[in-house]
């Protein structure tokens, strides 16, 4: 599970009465049955329970090793009856090149697994199983019309712990995160859904659902209180889990299905990472010395130059490069977004077409 820098098994039991009689000379106490045992009782559709033993059989949790012997533990869920399992990106870095993946249901199956396509920028990856038949994908739901408040289901292997389900709300939209696992990945930026759903290392790539059992997010990182803002520790959850919303994570693992690479929306200008709560400002230069503004791409033909500070995309405040660079990537190439800034004082909107950028490197 990533720890963010802000700018994630059905549990059972019966209820018995113990009763001592006094005087009783044969064995000193009786037990009476409740009227309904936790198998008789029938559990609603619409409830926890319900939604739980339905989503249940159609999430995986994830084993991956790598040619070192490094790995962990993660989660993942059926995207298709083709077999395809949808995860995060960091679940399975580091098996992706010469290590072993496996992936097993609740029902005790295991299956090899291989990697189809990964996007570190979006942290998503794509898996397809060996050999695999009669899998049940998870519904997916519509992140963009989710509320807060509304009620969210979590299912995935915190701490190893396979097959565990927590509950919670929407706890916001839109919350700006860039993450990073601390190894050698890139950081991952998202306009994130978060939760106050128990969630912990372990659950990273496992369904965020809404109450009727649709997916609406991948749970991707959570804020962690032991080691200070963006540290890569082992903390437990303190309320604040971040999934990556089910229609992006869509329409990234739709791109790594077909072609195997993340394609990303971008407008051609490289910005200050720094938080500064005051806009993404345009860099002097871009990586490697390169211009920050790209000749002839979106920011260029709309008259954006280095030291102009973005605050508005659309009607969303930009405050940090982070937020910027997570709003876009809301996006696809092609989209006609608006672009408020500011430049010496005046401030001024123009439109921007968003130009795409394949892969990672």
């Amino acid at each position: 599970m990533l720890a963010a820098a802000l700018i994630a098994g059905g549990v059972g039991g019966g209820i018995g009465y113990w009763a001592a009689r006094d005087g009783d000379s044969g064995s000193g106490s009786t037990t009476v049955s409740a009227s309904d045992t936790p198998t008789s009782v029938k559990r609603e559709a619409g409830s926890v329970a319900g939604v739980a033993a339905k989503a249940l059989p159609s999430v995986v949790t994830i084993d991956a090793q790598g040619g070192d012997g490094e790995g962990g533990t993660g989660t993942g869920f059926v995207y298709d009856k083709q077999g395809h399992i949808l995860t995060n990106n960091h679940v399975v870095a580091s098996a992706a090149d010469g290590g072993k993946l496996s992936a097993t249901f609740s029902n005790g199956k295991k299956y090899v697994a291989e990697v189809v396509g990964r996007a570190e920028g979006y942290d998503v990856a794509v898996l397809k199983l060996r050999n695999s038949e009669g899998l049940e994908p998870l519904p997916l739901g519509n992140s963009d019309k989710v509320a807060v408040g509304d009620s969210t289901i979590a299912i995935g292997a915190p701490f190893g712990l396979s097959n565990t389900v927590t509950t919670g709300i929407i706890s916001a939209k839109n919350r700006p995160v860039a993450s990073s696992d601390g190894g050698n990945s890139k950081s991952s930026y998202m306009s994130a859904l978060q939760t106050d759903a128990s969630i912990n290392p372990g659950n990273s790539g496992g369904p965020l659902l809404d109450s009727g059992g649709a997916v609406i997010g991948i749970n991707s990182a959570i804020q962690s209180a032991g080691n200070g803002m963006g540290g890569s520790g082992q903390a437990g959850s303190v309320g604040l889990g971040f999934a990556i919303p089910i229609n992006q994570a869509k329409n990234v693992a739709e791109q790594l299905i077909k072609t195997g690479k993340p394609v990303y929306p971008v407008i051609g200008a490289s910005v200050s990472l720094e938080d500064n709560r005051m806009g993404a400002t345009i860099s002097d230069e871009g990586p490697g010395g390169t211009a920050a503004v790209s000749p002839g791409g979106p920011a260029a033909k709309a008259g954006l130059k280095s030291g102009d500070v973005i605050t508005k995309l659309d009607d969303t405040v930009i405050d940090s490069g982070p937020t910027l660079i997570g709003e876009i990537w809301t996006h696809k190439p092609g989209d006609t977004v608006k672009i408020t800034y500011e430049r010496g004082g005046k401030t001024e909107r123009v439109d921007v077409t968003l130009d795409k950028r394949e892969g990672d490197d």
